[in-house]
C-alpha cells in the first residue's frame, strides 16, 4: 500500500500514512484529535478540516456548502488520503482538554449531610496487605511453603474464610519466601467468601493503594486512594478517548459492531485513557503499579461493557437488554489496566440498558434509598438518568437529550473547555453581551452551561419567543439578530473578538435543538410522577449529579423548563456522584454489597411504552412549557 505524507497545521505536524485512511484517523495517528459526533457517518459536521495542498477522495460532503467546499473545506471523517497533503485543523473542530469536575480534595469527597459515609458503612476495603514472618523449614519442620504461609495468614487476617492463590503467583512463591528471609508481604482481595492472593513481595510497610474510576461518555476521572487510610490522596481526570468515534453512547455501539475490530479498537480507546491517568498519578506519587491493588468501575451501561471489551450490539435493540447487570470482578491483567495483574477490577452494577452504574453509584452516595424524604436524582447529559423515590420505593428512567448539553447538534457546540463559552448576559434593551469564557480566552464555541444561559437570556430579552422563534423586529434592532440566506442567528461573538475567523452565533435551529433536549429531561421527570401517581410539589430532595450538572444556574433552568420551579432551597448539587460511589465501594465491602442490592432495588421504567412520555414531552415543547401553571415563578 502506497504511503504519503500528511502534514497537519499549524502544528506543521508531519506522518506517513497509507493510501485510503481517513483524516480524521491520520490526525489521531498524529495525536491530533478531531470532533466525531456521528461516530464518522458524515452527518454532524463537526470535523470540518481544510485542505490547503493536495487532493482527497470525498466520500461525502454531509452539510457542507458550495462555497465551503470551494475553499478546501472537506469533512475529516469522509475524505481518503490519495497522495500528500496539507491540511488546517482549525480550533472549532478540535477535542481539547475538558473542564473535567473531580471535586476538591480537602473537602473530604464522602462527607456528606447524613455524615461520614465511610464512618457509616464500616472502613473494610475490597483488597488488604498484611505483613508476616515465617519461620524457615527444616528438616523436621518440613511443611510445603504455602502450607506454611496459608497457616500464618489464618493466624494474622481478621475473619476465618479460605485463602486462594493463583498460579502466577504460586509459581515466584519458594524464591520470594527465601529472597525476602521469610519476611513477606501479602496483597489480597478481600472477597465475601475467600481470600485471594494477589502478590507476595519481599516485607514492607508501604500502604496498599486503589483506583476509583468514573468512565463518563465525555470524561474519565481517576482517583487514587490510599486503602489503609481511606484518604484520597491524588487525582486525574481528561476526556473519553472514544469520543473520537461519536459524542454518544448510540453512535458509539453503531461503531463498535461494524466488525470485530470495531470493538477492540473502541475498548482499547478507554482503557488508554485509564492507564495514561493512572501512569501520571503514579509518577506524581512515587509509586509502581503493583502497590495498586483493587480498582472499582463506576459507568453507564454502554461504557461499562465497551470498558470490559463485551459486545453492546442489542442495547440498542428492542428490547434494549444489556449482556450483564451484575458484572463479575475481572484481573487486571484481562483489562491490560497498569495496576497490579492479579488485583481485581469491580464494576458497578447497572439497572437496565440505559440507567447504568454511574447512577447506582449515585443513589448510593445520597443515601436516598434508606430516608422518608421523597428525593430526585437526575444526571443530565446526553442521556438523562432520572431516579424517584425513598427508603420505600425507587423508580428510574432514561431519556435521551441527544448531544445537546455536551455541545453536539449545534453549530458552534463545544465541550466545556478552553474557549467555550460558559456563562452569557444578555441587555434587554441594547442587546449588548457579556460573556464568560473557560480559560478566559477568545470563545471558539458555547458548551453545555452556556446554552442553558444563553436559552434563558434570549427568552427574558425578548429575542425569542415560548416556541423559540427568533423575534426580528426586536425593538433594539440589534445587528447581532439577523436573518442570513441559511436562516435567523444571534450573534455572541463577532469575529474580531472570537478565537476563529468567524463570528460565533447561536442560530434558530440550535435554538429548537434545545428545547427539545431540555423538554426530553422533563418530560422524563414528569412520567416517572405519573407513573407513582405524585405531584411535583410532593418533591422534598432534588440532587443533580454529574460534570454538566455541577455548572448548572438553578433560575436559568427553570426559566426555560430544564428543571422543576420548586423552592431553590431543594436543589442540591452533589457533584460526580459517580467517582464518589466508586471511592465509597473501593473502601467498604458493606457499601460495595449494598450497591448491587440498591440496582436489584430500583424499578426501571420504560418510556417507549405507552404515549404518556410522548405526551409529556409534546408539552415541554415551549419556554418553560404549554401549562405556565407549572412554572409559576416564571413570567409568561
Amino acid at each position: 500500500m502506497a504511503q504519503y505524507q500528511v502534514t497537519f497545521m499549524p502544528e506543521k505536524k508531519v506522518i506517513e500514512i497509507e493510501a485510503g485512511t481517513s483524516l480524521i484517523k491520520a490526525a489521531s495517528k498524529a495525536g491530533i484529535f478531531i470532533k466525531s459526533g456521528c461516530g464518522g457517518a458524515g452527518t454532524c459536521g463537526a470535523c470540518k478540516v481544510k485542505v490547503i495542498s493536495g487532493e482527497v477522495k470525498m466520500m461525502g460532503t454531509g452539510n457542507l456548502n458550495p462555497e465551503q467546499i470551494a475553499q478546501g473545506v472537506r469533512l475529516a471523517c469522509q475524505s481518503l488520503v490519495q497522495g500528500d497533503l496539507t491540511v488546517e485543523v482549525p480550533p472549532e473542530s478540535r477535542i481539547r482538554e475538558h473542564q473535567v469536575l473531580m471535586e476538591d480534595l480537602k473537602k473530604g469527597i464522602l462527607q456528606e449531610s447524613s455524615g461520614d459515609l465511610l464512618e457509616k458503612y464500616g472502613h473494610q476495603p475490597l483488597a488488604g496487605k498484611i505483613r508476616v514472618q515465617l519461620s524457615e523449614p527444616t528438616l523436621t519442620d518440613n511443611a510445603s511453603d504455602w502450607a506454611r504461609l496459608s497457616v500464618e495468614l489464618k493466624r494474622n487476617l481478621p475473619y476465618e474464610k479460605n485463602i486462594e492463590i493463583p498460579l502466577s503467583v504460586l509459581r515466584d512463591l519458594p524464591e520470594t519466601l527465601r529472597q525476602a528471609n521469610w519476611d513477606v508481604s501479602i496483597i489480597f482481595n478481600d472477597l465475601d467468601d475467600k481470600y485471594a492472593i494477589a502478590r507476595i513481595e519481599p516485607g514492607n510497610d508501604r500502604p496498599p493503594y486503589g483506583l476509583a474510576i468514573d468512565i463518563g461518555t465525555t470524561t474519565v476521572v481517576v482517583y487514587l486512594v490510599n486503602l489503609q487510610t481511606g484518604e484520597v490522596e491524588d487525582k486525574q481526570g481528561t476526556y473519553n478517548k472514544q469520543a473520537k468515534f461519536g459524542d454518544d453512547v448510540i453512535s458509539r455501539i453503531v461503531y463498535a459492531i461494524e466488525t470485530p475490530e470495531s470493538l477492540t479498537e473502541i475498548h482499547q480507546a478507554v482503557i488508554d485513557t485509564i492507564n495514561e491517568l493512572t501512569d501520571k498519578l503514579l509518577v506524581r506519587k512515587s509509586l509502581v503499579q503493583t502497590d495498586l491493588t483493587a480498582a472499582v468501575v463506576a459507568a453507564n451501561t454502554t461504557m461499562t461493557q465497551l470498558f470490559l471489551g463485551v459486545n453492546p450490539r442489542y442495547l440498542r435493540l428492542e428490547p434494549y437488554i444489556p449482556t450483564v447487570s451484575i458484572t463479575p470482578s475481572v484481573p487486571a491483567r484481562e483489562l491490560g489496566l497498569h495496576i497490579l495483574p492479579e488485583a481485581l477490577v469491580h464494576s458497578y452494577p447497572s439497572v437496565a440498558s440505559y440507567v447504568g452504574g454511574d447512577i447506582v453509584s449515585g443513589a448510593l452516595i445520597t443515601d436516598m434509598a434508606n430516608e422518608e424524604e421523597i428525593t430526585l436524582l437526575i444526571d443530565i447529559g446526553t442521556n438523562g438518568e432520572i431516579v424517584l423515590g425513598n427508603q420505600d420505593w425507587l423508580v428510574s428512567c432514561a431519556c435521551s437529550a441527544g448531544p445537546c448539553f455536551e455541545g453536539g447538534g449545534i453549530n458552534f457546540g463545544m465541550r466545556a473547555m478552553p474557549g467555550a463559552i460558559e456563562r452569557v448576559k444578555i441587555d434587554p434593551k441594547t442587546l449588548d453581551v457579556d460573556l464568560n469564557v473557560i480559560g478566559r480566552i477568545p470563545p471558539v464555541g458555547i458548551c453545555g452551561s452556556g446554552l442553558v444561559d444563553c436559552l434563558a437570556k434570549m427568552r427574558i430579552a425578548g429575542i425569542i419567543d415560548r416556541a423559540g422563534n427568533y423575534q426580528l423586529e426586536h425593538p433594539s434592532h440589534s445587528a447581532r439578530l439577523r436573518q442570513t440566506s441559511d436562516e435567523k442567528e444571534f450573534v455572541l461573538a463577532w469575529a474580531h473578538q472570537s478565537g476563529g475567523d468567524k463570528d460565533v452565533v447561536i442560530t434558530e435551529n440550535d435554538i429548537k435543538n434545545l428545547i427539545r433536549a431540555k423538554g426530553a429531561i422533563y418530560a422524563g421527570i414528569r412520567s416517572l410522577l405519573q407513573m407513582v401517581a405524585m405531584d411535583i410539589d410532593m418533591i422534598e430532595r432534588i440532587k443533580i449529579a454529574g460534570g454538566f450538572g455541577n455548572y448548572l444556574n438553578v433560575p436559568d433552568s427553570v426559566e426555560i423548563g430544564l428543571l422543576p420551579d420548586l423552592p431553590a432551597e431543594k436543589y442540591e448539587f452533589i457533584g460526580n456522584s459517580s467517582v464518589k460511589g466508586a471511592c465509597l465501594a473501593l473502601l467498604s465491602q458493606k457499601a460495595w454489597r449494598e450497591a448491587a442490592e440498591l440496582a436489584r432495588k430500583i424499578t426501571y421504567v420504560e418510556l417507549s411504552v405507552g404515549t404518556t412520555f410522548m405526551d409529556e414531552f409534546v408539552s415541554a415543547l415551549f419556554l418553560p412549557h404549554t401549562d405556565l401553571s407549572l412554572f409559576p415563578s416564571v413570567e409568561g
